[in-house]
């Protein structure tokens, strides 16, 4: 039996995979991310834990494919990694140190990236080659999957769809430093801010109002039939229908797999994005299919062990 890892490294924790090479998972756990000393100890803590694996289950590192990593941050297909804020890491090569500490072959990329390879392999985008994921969260993450290989471009940025620009004249930041990046409207805190100014426009009766505001409220206001919340549904799905009309012009991809918190609302998404990318996207480019991923957190982990199949 041949069995792979794969290591999905978060901001607050660090979910690792034992797969066998057929793709099964067979054990799934977490350790705590340590970013103090930026983040020094956090491969440190992923070998140690890898190790134990191996040593409770008598398995030999020879029977061990290798280790796949996801990243928040750019990697190159080297594995240098070009900053990860969120863990303290500053510039270096993650697969060299990573595979020094554990005698055992690895490959690194970045998390969007590597969570797009496991919805094509065993989620929401099997049975394609050539599929873009979108991930609607706190931000927007994306991943490019070409011909069954991710997309990583010439320093890791490869598939940073959330910071394509939509908007001119945008006065808020986006986290990367830029205004009017598509995550700052079709994003959980971009639904958010886009339902907010739309209250704050006219006293218009809505079940929104007087009440917190979420991705999740709007939605469910949208399946009452609040006609403020499918406003702001619209006005989402114009900024990501056309973003995503954009890219499909670029990458031409099969399919389009959204995931992340946003995507709990279902396919009415669907309803929102796909019409406006029908209009604005070049002929040959749409019949692409739209999906929802099914791993959801396990994304991570699973692409990260697909990696290692390469």
């Amino acid at each position: 039996m041949r069995y792979l890892f794969g290591v999905d490294v978060g901001g607050t924790t660090v979910k690792l995979g034992f797969f066998d090479a057929d793709g099964n998972l067979l054990d799934k756990w977490e350790i705590p991310t340590r970013k103090e000393d930026n983040g020094g100890h956090i491969l440190e803590d992923v070998a140690a834990t890898i190790k134990e694996k191996l040593t409770r289950d008598s398995i030999a590192l020879q029977d061990v494919v290798g280790v796949g990593l996801g990243v928040p941050g750019p990697v190159d297909d080297a594995g240098m990694v070009y900053k990860a804020v969120n863990l303290g890491w500053g510039e270096f090569n993650v697969v060299k140190m990573l595979s020094d500490l554990l005698g055992l072959p690895v490959r690194a990329g970045n998390d969007a990236n590597v969570a797009a390879l496991g919805e094509m392999w065993k989620g929401g985008g099997q049975g394609y080659k050539d599929l873009v994921a979108v991930t609607l969260g706190t931000g927007v993450g994306g991943g490019i999957i070409l011909n069954g290989k991710i997309l990583t471009g010439s320093t890791g940025a490869g598939g940073e769809i959330g910071h394509i620009h939509v908007q001119d004249g945008e006065e808020e930041v986006c986290g990367c430093g830029n205004q009017g990046c598509l995550e700052m409207y079709a994003s959980a805190t971009g639904i958010a801010r886009l339902a907010n100014r739309r209250l704050e426009k006219d006293d218009k009766p809505s079940m929104l109002r007087d009440k917190p505001i979420s991705a999740k409220s709007v939605f469910d206001a949208v399946k009452a039939g609040d006609e403020v919340a499918i406003e702001i549904a619209k006005q989402f799905g114009d900024y990501l229908g056309t973003a995503l009309a954009n890219v499909a012009a670029v990458v031409n991809p099969e399919v389009f797999v959204i995931g992340g918190g946003v995507c709990k609302a279902g396919e009415i998404l669907f309803d929102y994005i796909c019409p406006v990318f029908t209009r604005n996207a070049f002929h040959r480019c749409r019949g692409a299919k739209f999906s929802l991923a099914t791993l959801g957190n396990d994304a991570g982990i699973y692409g990260a062990a697909a990696m290692m199949l390469d």
